[in-house]
């Protein structure tokens, strides 16, 4: 069944401070609430809001139950450098197979 003329639209991106974010995390992670209530209050999504805690946690753990924030800083940044450096090989071997057609 198709809803008829109710279509749902993407809410807009919001950014939010990161005091905004370290409260929300707050009340999650201090105050044992459940992340779907706390989203909830604060119109927030419970997506964004449990990767908050999540990385909050990591944080908190030195690393032991996920990436923390300078490992993904890191892990980022490689991925882009190997990003790169992929793109630069594919050019170097069309530039190969270019030369070598013409010298035959």
């Amino acid at each position: 069944m198709s809803r008829m003329g109710s279509k749902k639209t993407r809410r807009a991106r919001r950014q939010f401070s990161e005091e905004f974010k370290a409260g929300a995390v707050r009340l999650v992670i201090e105050k044992d609430r459940a992340v779907g209530t706390v989203a909830r209050e604060m119109d927030l999504t419970p997506s964004a809001l449990s990767g908050w805690v999540e990385r909050a946690r990591a944080e908190r753990t030195k690393g032991k139950s996920g990436l923390m924030l300078a490992e993904r800083e890191e892990l980022a940044r490689l991925r882009k450098e190997n990003r790169i450096l992929a793109e630069e090989r594919d050019i170097l071997k069309k530039a190969t197979a270019f030369f070598a057609k013409q010298s035959r």
